[in-house]
C-alpha cells in the first residue's frame, strides 16, 4: 500500500464509522426513539397503526412544522421568536376581518393577511437588530402586542361561511395526501437545502457561533438577522391561513401556545438554544415525534395531562443526550 492509499484511507471514514457517528447524533437518537415509540403505541391501539390515522396526523402537525422551520434559524443564530403564536392568531383575524368587514375579495384579503405577518415579524427583526433587545425581550412584549391586536380587531366575533375553495389547502387531498402536508414537505425540502447547502445557511451557524466574528468577516449579519424574522412571520401567517382553512373558522386566540410546541420540536431536534448548531431533518424528527406522542397517547386512553409529562420527559431525555454528545465531540 502506498503512502497515498493510506492517507485516503485516513481521511475517507468507514461505513462503519459513518453509521456509528450517525447512530450517537441527535437525529439518530430520535429515530431510535421514534421507532420504539411507533412500535409500542401500535401495539397497544390498532386505530394507531392505520394508514388514515398517519395521514390526519400529516395535517394535524402541518401548522407546528411550518412554525418550527423558520425557528430553526432563528435559533440557530442564537435568537427566539416568542410572538409566532400572536402573528398566527393576529393572521387569522385580519383575513376574516379584511373579508367580512372591508368586503375585500378574499384572494386579497389573504395576501393582505400574509403582509401583516410578514410585517409583525420584520418588526420584530428591526428592533432587534437597529435597537440592540434581547430576541426573547422583544418577542415576548411583540407576543402580548399582536394578541391584544388580534382581540381588539376582532372584537370577540368571528369570521365564517367561506367559499368552498378556500377550504382546498385546509381540508382537501392532493394524490391521496392531505393538501397542506404536501405544502410542508416543499417548505422541508426549501429550507433544509438553505441551511445546509447555501452561504446563507453556513452564515447563520458562523452569527449564531459568533455574531462578532461574522460581522467582522463581512456577514450582512443585520440584514440575515432581519430576514429570519421576517420568514419566521410570514410562515406563522402561513400557517394561520391554513389552520383557518382547515376549521373553517377565526378566532383572536388561535395559536396560543404555539410557540412553545415549536420551541419544543427545534430543541428536541437538536438545535441548541445558545445558537450555533441544529438541523431542519432534526427539526422535522422532533415535531413528527411529538404529534405521534400526542396521538397515540390519546387514542390508548391516556389523559392529556400524562401525555404532557410524557413529552416532557421525552424532551428533557432529548436535551441531556444531545448535551452528552456535543460534549463528546467537543474532546474528540
Amino acid at each position: 500500500m502506498t503512502t497515498q492509499d493510506l492517507t485516503t484511507s485516513e481521511a475517507a471514514p468507514s461505513w462503519g464509522q459513518r453509521l456509528k457517528t450517525l447512530v450517537i447524533s441527535q437525529e439518530g437518537i430520535l429515530v431510535v426513539i421514534m421507532i420504539v415509540a411507533v412500535v409500542g403505541l401500535s401495539a397497544l391501539s390498532e386505530p394507531f397503526r392505520s394508514i388514515s390515522n398517519f395521514l390526519n396526523q400529516g395535517r394535524m402537525l402541518t401548522e407546528v412544522g411550518l412554525v418550527a422551520l423558520p425557528m430553526t434559524f432563528i435559533i440557530i443564530t442564537g435568537g427566539i421568536d416568542l410572538s409566532v403564536g400572536s402573528i398566527f392568531g393576529l393572521t387569522a383575524v385580519v383575513l376574516g376581518f379584511a373579508w367580512k368587514n372591508l368586503g375585500l375579495p378574499l384572494e386579497l384579503a389573504i395576501v393582505v393577511a400574509l403582509a401583516t405577518a410578514t410585517l409583525a415579524g420584520l418588526i420584530n427583526g428591526i428592533i432587534i437588530v437597529r435597537f440592540g433587545v434581547p430576541p426573547l425581550i422583544m418577542t415576548l412584549a411583540t407576543l402580548a402586542l399582536y394578541r391584544g391586536l388580534a382581540e381588539g380587531i376582532a372584537q370577540a366575533r368571528s369570521a365564517t361561511g367561506y367559499p368552498e375553495w378556500f377550504y382546498q389547502l385546509g381540508q382537501k387531498d392532493l394524490f391521496g395526501v392531505p393538501t397542506q402536508l404536501w405544502l410542508l414537505l416543499i417548505a422541508i425540502i426549501i429550507t433544509g437545502v438553505i441551511l445546509a447547502r447555501t452561504p446563507f445557511g453556513r452564515s447563520l451557524y458562523a452569527i449564531g457561533n459568533n455574531e462578532v466574528g461574522a460581522r467582522f468577516s463581512g456577514i450582512p449579519v443585520a440584514l440575515y438577522k432581519m430576514s429570519i424574522y421576517a420568514f419566521s412571520g410570514f410562515m406563522a401567517g402561513l400557517a394561520g391561513y391554513i389552520f383557518v382553512s382547515r376549521v373553517s373558522t377565526t378566532r383572536s386566540d388561535m395559536g396560543t401556545g404555539l410557540e412553545l410546541d415549536a420551541i419544543a420540536a427545534v430543541v428536541l431536534g437538536g438545535t441548541s438554544i445558545f445558537g450555533g448548531s441544529g438541523s431542519i431533518a432534526g427539526t422535522v424528527l422532533g415535531f413528527v415525534l411529538i404529534q405521534l406522542l400526542k396521538n397515540g397517547m390519546a387514542l390508548t386512553g391516556v389523559t392529556t395531562d400524562s401525555t404532557i409529562i410524557v413529552i416532557g420527559s421525552v424532551l428533557i431525555f432529548a436535551i441531556l443526550v444531545n448535551n452528552f454528545i456535543q460534549r463528546r465531540t467537543g474532546r474528540s
